[in-house]
């Protein structure tokens, strides 16, 4: 039964200590309603507390962290779909190696791994993880390798055998990384538990069926160990898509605890680069944990992470940029200026267009809380008063000498109140869609000396 945060607080000693990191019991209490914290947090807690607190605050899907900064985050989720809430840690992106794999091409990978970066809408994206596969016969050098991946990408990593005695050396040859140990069978998850625990890894448990895969996750619960991931094993797409949407319902929706796990996909190796794309989509999509791709290509992962960021942003708080002027190459006084929303994609659309005109400009950009120019226009946040107050503000009349400033043609109608509200300066009207920028600039190459 769920209880509210004014039930909570009344079963919290009341003392507003801040040792549990909230500013107040009642601040404490609504993170437990919201399954955001754990009664474990409060030291002085009574065992009355624990009792009846424990199972209600603990979160329908448990959080993970990996990395020795414990940076990467797993799990945690309290909805099914993002458009309820939002999606919280995202699925990450691991790319595998074997031990059987030639010296010059592990060394290759593990440089790929540490070195790849995409730049998106103002962020800078790497692959999170390495993986570690072991397919010979050498226990040692297996765990020597794994070693040698932890120093080269500075990454959690997916250490995977069916060896018991592998996954042991390497676990201790990685000790402090907080990797993770894939994947403990119902027959070995003894003994790989205690390797995780001494370890502090992660462990992956696995096995033919669900319900056994049930039994192998209680057997830990029962322990007081929850740094668990579940993997499962299907043998299509369609099992995968099914299985990890029946598992993270029965955790949200039933309160199956045992499977409150994030999930481990291993992708099968093949030459359709389609195929792994579809499996890794299926995967982002639907709720996975860590998902490891069996080959390096830069393409792919660059379309995996833009997926990603777009099933991972909250709906209700788009991607914007920092409110302020900005240069677009190496702009004079007398150089064109543009105006635009701090919408992300917006303002990343328009600047680069600016640019690929062949001209510098300068790009006002005033705060519309994220939002696209229409729909900034229909909510009052991009009008004539507010772009020029904006403009005022910054300063920004004192930075130029030209008085012309360019408006997006879909909101052409602000520019009387615009030239109204912004004394001295003449509003252009530009074009509609960003494309159109760089014919635009050329009628006014003459009017802004350009060569």
């Amino acid at each position: 039964m769920a209880l509210t945060g004014l039930q909570i607080q009344k079963l919290l000693p009341k003392t507003n200590c801040r040792e549990c990191g909230a500013n107040t019991c009642m601040a404490f209490a609504m993170k437990l309603a919201a399954k955001k914290a754990e009664i474990a947090q409060c030291p002085y807690a009574s065992p009355e507390a624990v009792r009846v607190l424990g199972a209600v605050s603990e979160p329908p899907v448990r959080a993970i962290s990996l990395g020795s900064g414990r940076t990467l985050k797993l799990g945690e989720e309290t909805v099914l779909y993002r458009h309820e809430k939002t999606f919280f840690h995202q699925t990450a992106i691991a790319v595998n190696i074997t031990d059987t794999e030639p010296a010059a091409v592990i060394e290759e990978k593990l440089a790929a791994i540490r070195d790849y970066r995409l730049e998106r809408v103002g962020e800078t994206f790497r692959i999170d993880m390495a993986a570690v596969t072991q397919r010979g016969a050498d226990v040692n050098g297996f765990a020597a390798l794994a070693k040698r991946a932890w120093e080269t990408t500075g990454r959690p990593l997916v250490l995977r055998s069916e060896k018991p005695s592998a996954l042991n050396a390497a676990a201790e040859a990685v000790k402090g990384s907080r990797s993770v140990l894939a994947a403990a069978t119902p027959e070995t998850l003894d003994e790989l538990h205690i390797s995780a625990e001494r370890n502090g890894h992660i462990l992956a448990v696995t096995a033919p069926d669900l319900n056994n895969l049930f039994l192998c996750s209680s057997r830990l619960r029962g322990t007081g160990f929850n740094d668990i991931l579940l993997q499962f094993q299907t043998s299509s797409l369609a099992e995968q898509f099914q299985t990890n949407s029946a598992i993270r319902r029965a955790a949200l929706k039933d309160s199956v605890r045992p499977l409150g796990y994030p999930f481990l996909r291993f992708l099968q190796h093949t030459d359709d680069l389609l195929e792994i794309a579809a499996g890794a989509i299926t995967e982002i999509n639907k709720y996975g944990g860590i998902c490891v791709l069996p080959v390096f290509d830069p393409a792919l992962i660059a379309t995996l992470m833009t997926t990603r960021l777009n099933i991972y942003t909250d709906p209700q708080k788009p991607i914007q940029v920092e409110p302020r002027v900005y240069a677009i190459g190496e702009p004079h006084p007398a150089s064109p200026v543009f105006v635009t929303t701090n919408f992300s994609l917006t303002y990343f659309i328009v600047s680069g267009e600016i640019e690929n005109s062949g001209t510098s400009g300068w790009l006002v950009v005033p705060d519309c809380d994220g939002m696209s120019v229409l729909t900034a226009w229909a909510a009052g946040k991009f009008s004539g008063a507010s772009i020029a107050k904006f403009v005022k503000e910054v300063g920004f009349e004192n930075q130029v000498s030209t008085r012309e400033i360019i408006i997006p043609g879909y909101v052409a109608q602000i520019s009387g109140e615009l030239e109204e509200s912004l004394h001295g300066w003449k509003v252009l009207v530009g074009p509609q869609d960003a494309a159109d920028i760089e014919s635009f600039v050329k009628m006014q190459r003459k009017k802004y000396n350009i060569d």
